[in-house]
C-alpha cells in the first residue's frame, strides 16, 4: 500500500462535493471582499517593489558607494534577515488586535524607509536603513495574505492564492518598469525608484485605510463584548492560547520553515542577481537586462495564476510538485543559451516555474495552520525561511568571483567572466529537489474553512475550536462544507480505516 501522503495527494471526492462553479462564486462576491483582496494583493506587490528597488539598482549602487557587488548584496541579505522581527511583531498584533490598522501602520513604516532609502550618502548609512526596511517589510505578507483570502468563498480561494502571490512578480515588474523609464531620465537615477516606491506604497496604505476591518474579527469581537470579555481578559487569553497553539502545532511549525526555506531559495536565487548575471556573465546592456527581467516577470504572473487555478481542483501539493517539475525542466534553456530571444525565453519559462509553485503558498499554509493564527503563523514561517535563505545573492556573488568561463562578447573577442550561469544553475536545481521532497511528504489540509475558527483572543483558539456567534450556534454550521477541525478528525479516523482494511 502506497504511504499516505501519496495516496492524498489529489483531494478526496467528498472534499469539493460542495463546490459551486468558479464564475457563479465570482459574480457574488460584494464590493467589500473585492476590495479585502485588492488591498491585500496591493499591499504585497508594493512589498516586492521596495525589495527589488535594490536588485535593479547594484550597478549604481556600487558606482554611488564605491563597493564591490559582494558587498551591494548585503543590504539584500539584511533585509531578508530582519523581515523574520516584523513577521513576529506585526503577525501577533494583527492576530490579537485585528488586520486593518496594523497593515496601515505597516505599510506607512515602508513608505518612510523608502524614502530614506533615496536620501542616504554612504554605505553604512544605506545599509542601517535597510535593516529596518527589513522589520517592516517582514510583516505585509502575513497580514496582506490573511486580509485577502479570510474574507473569500472557499471556492475561490486556489485562484486568488495564485493572483494574491503574483503582486510579488507585478511589483518586480512595475519597478524593472520605473527603472528602464525613469531612472535613465532623472538626475537623481537610482534615488528615483526608490522615492517612487515609497509614494506607491503610502498609496497602499491609504486604500486600506478606507476599507473596513476583517469581517471575521467584526464577528469575534461583537461575540466576546456580548460575554463581557475585557481587553485585559483577551490579552490574557491570546497569550494562552498562543502557547497551547505551539505545544499543539510545533512540527507543523518546523516543517512550515523547512518548506518556506527552499521556496525562498528558489524565489531569491532566481531573481536577486539575476540582471546582474545578465550584465557580467552574459554581457548585456542594462536596458536588454530590464527587458529580460520583465519577459521573466510576464511569466511569473502567468504561471501563478495558472497554478492558483489548477490546485483548486487537483490539490494543493500535487500541483507545487508539477510545477517544480518544470523548473528543472527548464533550467537548461535558462543558463545555456547567449542570444537575447533564447534567454528571455529561458527567464519567462523559469519564473513560470518558480512563482507558479509559489502562487499554491498563500492558500497552503492558510490552509494548513492554526485557523486562529493565520497572520502569525504563515508569516513567521515565511520570513523565517527568508532569513535561512538571506544570503543566496551573496552565495551567487561569491561562488560567481571564484568560478570564470569565458565566452565571445558582441564583437568577438574571447572575454573571461564570472560564471554566475552554472552557480545558479546548481542552486536553483538543489533546491528544487529538496522543495520537492518536503512537499511531497508534507500535510495538506485542502479546502479548511478557517473562517469558521475562533479568534486568536478567545478561548479555545489554541486548540482548533470554532467560534460561535452570540446565540451560541457555529456560524455557517447548517450547510455547506465541513469546517477545518471536523475535516482533520475525519481524516484521521479514514487513515485508521485504510490501515484496518
Amino acid at each position: 500500500m502506497a504511504p499516505y501522503f501519496l495516496r492524498n495527494l489529489i483531494p478526496r471526492r467528498e472534499a469539493r462535493a460542495h463546490d459551486r462553479p468558479l464564475l457563479q462564486v465570482l459574480a457574488s462576491l460584494t464590493w467589500i471582499q473585492w476590495g479585502h483582496f485588492w488591498s491585500g494583493w496591493l499591499a504585497w506587490t508594493c512589498d516586492a517593489i521596495d525589495f527589488f528597488s535594490v536588485s535593479l539598482s547594484v550597478s549604481r549602487l556600487q558606482t554611488q558607494f564605491g563597493r564591490s557587488t559582494h558587498d551591494i548584496t548585503t543590504a539584500i541579505t539584511l533585509t531578508l534577515l530582519f523581515r523574520s522581527v516584523g513577521a513576529i511583531l506585526f503577525g501577533i498584533i494583527s492576530d490579537r488586535y485585528g488586520r486593518k490598522w496594523p497593515l496601515v501602520f505597516n505599510l506607512l513604516m515602508i513608505a518612510v524607509l523608502e524614502l530614506g532609502s533615496g536620501f542616504v550618502e554612504t554605505f553604512h548609512a544605506f545599509l542601517g536603513v535597510r535593516s529596518l526596511f527589513g522589520v517592516a517589510m517582514g510583516g505585509v505578507w502575513g497580514l496582506a495574505a490573511a486580509t485577502a483570502l479570510e474574507n473569500l468563498p472557499v471556492e475561490v480561494r486556489g485562484l486568488a492564492s495564485g493572483v494574491l502571490q503574483q503582486g510579488y512578480a507585478v511589483g518586480y515588474l512595475l519597478a524593472a518598469v520605473i527603472n528602464l523609464t525613469l531612472v535613465p531620465e532623472t538626475s537623481s537615477t537610482w534615488r528615483s525608484l526608490f522615492w517612487t516606491a515609497s509614494g506607491i506604497s503610502a498609496f497602499a496604505a491609504v486604500v486600506r485605510m478606507l476599507l473596513p476591518e476583517s469581517e471575521i474579527f467584526i464577528r469575534a469581537k461583537a461575540a466576546e463584548r456580548a460575554r463581557g470579555g475585557s481587553t485585559k481578559k483577551k490579552t490574557q487569553i491570546f497569550i494562552h492560547e498562543t502557547w497551547e497553539m505551539l505545544k499543539r502545532h510545533w512540527l507543523l511549525c518546523i516543517y512550515a520553515i523547512l518548506l518556506m526555506t527552499g521556496f525562498n531559495f528558489l524565489s531569491h536565487g532566481s531573481q536577486d542577481l539575476y540582471p546582474t548575471y545578465l550584465t557580467n556573465a552574459k554581457l548585456f546592456t542594462d536596458h536588454n537586462a530590464t527587458v529580460a527581467t520583465i519577459i521573466g516577470n510576464c511569466g511569473a504572473i502567468a504561471g501563478g495564476a495558472i497554478a492558483g487555478w489548477v490546485s483548486q481542483y487537483i490539490g494543493r501539493r500535487l500541483t507545487i510538485i508539477i510545477f517544480v517539475l518544470l523548473i528543472g525542466a527548464f533550467i537548461p534553456l535558462w543558463i545555456l543559451p547567449t542570444s537575447f530571444g533564447a534567454l528571455a525565453a529561458g527567464a519567462f519559462c523559469i519564473q513560470f516555474g518558480v512563482q507558479g509553485a509559489w502562487g499554491v503558498i498563500p492558500i497552503q499554509l492558510a490552509e494548513i495552520s492554526p485557523p486562529a493564527f493565520r497572520a502569525t503563523f504563515p508569516g513567521v514561517a515565511y520570513q523565517i525561511g527568508n532569513m535561512v535563505s538571506s544570503a543566496s545573492a551573496q552565495i551567487e556573488a561569491t561562488g560567481a568571483a571564484n568560478l570564470h568561463t569565458t565566452i565571445r562578447d558582441h564583437n568577438g573577442q574571447l572575454k573571461t567572466v564570472s560564471d554566475y550561469a552554472t552557480v545558479q544553475g546548481i542552486l536553483i536545481g538543489v533546491v528544487a529537489a529538496f522543495v520537492l521532497i518536503v512537499t511531497i511528504i508534507g500535510p495538506e489540509n485542502y479546502g479548511s474553512h478557517f473562517e469558521k475558527s475562533k479568534a486568536a483572543f478567545e478561548e479555545g483558539a489554541g486548540r482548533d475550536e470554532l467560534a460561535e456567534d452570540e446565540d451560541g450556534s457555529h456560524p455557517g454550521s447548517s450547510a455547506g462544507p465541513r469546517p477545518h477541525s471536523v475535516q482533520v478528525v475525519d481524516e484521521k479516523t479514514e487513515t485508521a480505516k485504510a490501515h484496518r482494511g
